[in-house]
């Protein structure tokens, strides 16, 4: 369609200001990495209701506008790239928090909330919103519920899925599901809106959630650890999840050179252990009495290194040592700027297996003459581990070279190719690592009766 002809009628179904082209586009961009690179589309139109977003969507669907939609632009997957035909529906407009519902412990959102003011919006009211990764601050909600977004304390509250009670969504053509109801038991045939969460916008696109909240702790009290082999690392998560009594929200691996390199950016001095201990476990617990809570801690830790479990530990509870001591986990953007250029992954391996097998991993990718370095890290406790691979060139072969070997145990292992981050434009020719034929099939036969026109999002999870 040409850019005339779109812009025009765009602009009778929104407000002038809610469409941007031409050198507006310059202050646009794909990702929150690429900001020197400007969109190169026919328009960006920001819809500030879900009324608008069903007139734009049916607008398109009639005229076979292929729609890119766009969220916080934090995701690692190619899944915000676009064409120069492509239309690109924006969703910051819509981030309002209708309510924070005390009594039945829910919040009320449009998809375009960023996630940050949610958890604090929460926290206003003395409830806890747990989603909690480092793209909080720009990732917006409905991204989240797109991907199915995960994070630090998954093990003890669940991904995305568990948390969303209510949606509201738009489908391809226009119509809307309008599914809100802050019931946390609905057996009243599908459960539609589970249709949404982690399809990565190529069934609809959602314009409203409701979130499941918790009752907030008091207080968070966090160890650091050393350890020295992986088999400990494994019997360390089985004792603290047993003595910790459900209070354990967060057990985070990092590898030496990961860590070496955080606290080589950050500050060595400050560095909480000394950087030569094979594996750090981060461990948060939340609880209600601060004090309690840190000797229970601080003598779970103690009799883990009398009896050899661990090698060396720090304790913190004040609030300027838990951000010192959690931004060596959260900062991952430090990691990407170590190479020219860099690959970004985030399987998923049973637990047991991870250390010989990221260990394999490692060997193979410091083999590859174009990859400068290789930095492992994650969620270890439900078996979710990042690699953030460094190169010196973006050549196709180097990528495919990298992908190959980080994906190659994922079948036979039971793994995935993508524990959080979607499957976007990037993975789609390793899903079959992940899944079988039939449910591939079953797959595509699920975006085929939602969009049998492919305008949505297309091209991601599978062609």
């Amino acid at each position: 369609m040409a850019t005339n002809s779109l812009h025009q009628a765009l602009s009778t179904l929104v407000q002038p200001h809610q469409i941007l082209s031409g050198k507006e586009l310059e202050q646009r961009t794909y990702h929150v990495w690429k900001m020197d690179e400007s969109l190169d589309v026919p328009a960006v139109i920001l819809p500030e209701t879900t009324e608008e977003v069903s007139a734009i969507l049916k607008y398109c669907w009639d005229h076979n506008q292929e729609v890119v939609v766009h969220g916080g632009l934090t995701n690692l997957v190619g899944s915000t790239e676009v064409e120069p035909h492509q239309l690109v529906m924006a969703m910051d407009r819509m981030n309002a928090i209708e309510e924070v519902d005390t009594d039945s412990r829910t919040l009320t959102a449009q998809s375009g909330a960023i996630i940050e003011n949610l958890i604090n919006a929460a926290a206003e009211q003395d409830l806890l919103l747990p989603l909690n990764f480092g793209a909080k601050g720009s990732a917006q909600i409905g991204g989240a519920i797109a991907t199915n977004a995960g994070g630090l304390r998954v093990f003890r509250y669940g991904m995305t899925r568990q948390m969303v009670l209510g949606l509201e969504v738009v489908l391809p053509d226009g119509r809307i599901v309008h599914s809100m109801k802050k019931v946390l038991k609905d057996n009243s045939g599908y459960d539609l809106k589970q249709l949404f969460i982690g399809a990565e916008g190529t069934l609809g696109v959602v314009t409203k959630v409701i979130l499941r909240l918790v009752e907030a702790p008091k207080t968070r009290v966090s160890a650091f650890v050393g350890l020295d082999d992986y088999a400990q690392v494994v019997k360390l998560l089985k004792y603290l999840e047993k003595n910790l009594s459900g209070s354990l929200t967060g057990f985070e691996l990092m590898w030496r050179n990961t860590y070496q390199t955080m606290i080589g950016v950050l500050n060595q001095q400050q560095a909480p252990l000394p950087p030569d201990y094979p594996y750090y476990v981060f461990v948060e617990s939340l609880g209600m009495d601060g004090a309690k809570e840190y000797d229970r801690l601080e003598n779970l830790i103690g009799k883990a290194m009398e009896n050899e479990m661990i090698v060396d530990a720090v304790l913190v509870n004040s609030d300027r040592d838990l951000k010192h001591l959690w931004q060596i986990r959260e900062d991952v953007s430090i990691l990407a700027s170590q190479g020219k250029f860099d690959q970004h992954f985030d399987i998923s391996l049973p637990i047991p297996k991870i250390g010989v097998l990221v260990e394999d991993i490692q060997r193979q990718l410091d083999a590859l003459p174009a990859v400068s370095h290789a930095f492992a890290f994650g969620h270890v406790a439900d078996g979710n581990i990042h690699f953030m691979v460094g190169k010196d060139d973006d050549s196709d072969t180097t990528r495919e070279a990298i992908n190959k070997i980080v994906y190659a145990p994922l079948k036979a292992n039971n793994g995935s190719v993508s524990a959080e981050h979607g499957i976007g434009l990037h993975k789609k020719a390793y899903l079959y690592t992940s899944r079988t034929g039939v449910e591939i099939e079953i797959m595509r036969s699920l975006k085929k009766l939602f969009d049998p026109k492919g305008i949505l999002n297309p091209g991601r999870i599978f062609e």
